[in-house]
């Protein structure tokens, strides 16, 4: 069976970071470009940042610099280290395979709030 389980969110202060993590099961993890999305209160969802099999990167220009995103193939899981939140990354984060418009079944994603 196919799922994503997406842990890690809270509530933290502008400048705080949090770590998300993203255990997946039922799909062949290492062959897959992975990412991270996002949907903020009354907006559409986001695609955040991506990470290929091969470990190369990329991001959203708002996170550049701020986010990283790893893998780890052998535990089958993704991860999302965030540092210095800002309340314009409130949203519920959601990971899920990057592969042109082919998406896995969604999980429940995890709520970050960044707020004073």
């Amino acid at each position: 069976q196919v799922q994503l389980v997406e842990s890690g969110g809270g509530s933290v202060q502008p400048g705080g970071s949090l770590r998300l993590s993203c255990a997946t099961s039922g799909i062949i993890f290492s062959i897959y470009t992975m990412g991270w999305f996002r949907q903020a209160p009354e907006k559409g969802r986001e695609l955040v940042t991506t990470i290929t099999s091969g470990g190369t990167t990329s991001y959203v220009d708002s996170v550049k610099g701020r986010f990283t995103i790893s893998r780890d193939n052998a535990k089958n899981t993704l991860y999302l280290q965030m540092n210095n939140l800002k309340p314009e990354d409130t949203a519920v984060y959601y990971c899920n395979v990057y592969d042109g418009s082919f998406r896995l079944p969604w999980g429940q994603g995890t709520q970050v709030t960044v707020s004073s």
